[in-house]
């Protein structure tokens, strides 16, 4: 399946490349002008890791959000399926991926800290750990829902009405509600 996703990856990059080579040069200016801007303009939300144009994100800052409620994801293309899907009223975290050992990733190279000190200093009551239906996902849901029993936080896991190897960003506004909805919680 993965090497299905990389060959449309390819195909797709294939068909950008050869759109931007019979573009007129100033679109391609253009874009390159926006990519630019884009890059310098949108940073990480200090507070949930999301990306935003200010210092904090819209989400972050708004205040009818339950502040003891908290969704950890991967990656802020999943909080934006969540955002889409309208399920959840609460705050957000992410991590910045998943640990993945093959890949040197390790939990230093995650938000894992920064989750820590929210959930004591926000005083957050549930978790609510939304990672990819993954083996990494998996992986790293079993080990934040071991780091934090120390911190007595509620901790429950998304319902398992995503396919096993999607991601978060491409399932459906319906799948994500009832994956919302059918979390456990998760022993440490």
């Amino acid at each position: 399946e993965q090497a299905g996703v990389a060959a449309g990856s390819l195909r797709g990059a294939e068909r950008m490349a050869v759109h931007l080579l019979e573009a007129p040069a100033d679109q391609v200016q253009a874009l390159v002008q926006s990519l630019t801007r884009l890059r310098e303009e949108v940073k990480t939300c200090a507070i949930c890791g999301n990306w935003s144009e200010g210092e904090i994100c819209n989400i972050c800052a708004d205040e009818r959000r339950h502040p003891r409620l908290l969704c950890v994801v991967e990656r802020p293309t999943d909080l934006w399926a969540f955002e889409q899907a309208e399920a959840y009223e609460g705050r957000y975290h992410v991590l910045g991926g998943t640990l993945s050992p093959l890949s040197g990733v390790t939990a230093e190279d995650l938000r894992i800290e920064e989750l820590e000190r929210r959930i004591r200093e926000e005083g957050v009551e549930e978790v609510i750990l939304a990672t990819n239906p993954s083996v990494e996902g998996d992986a790293t849901a079993h080990y934040l829902a071991h780091r934090l029993a120390p911190l007595g936080v509620k901790t429950t896991r998304i319902a398992q009405g995503v396919p096993v190897g999607g991601h978060l960003g491409y399932a459906d506004s319906g799948t994500l509600r009832l994956a919302l909805e059918g979390r456990r919680t998760i022993e440490g």
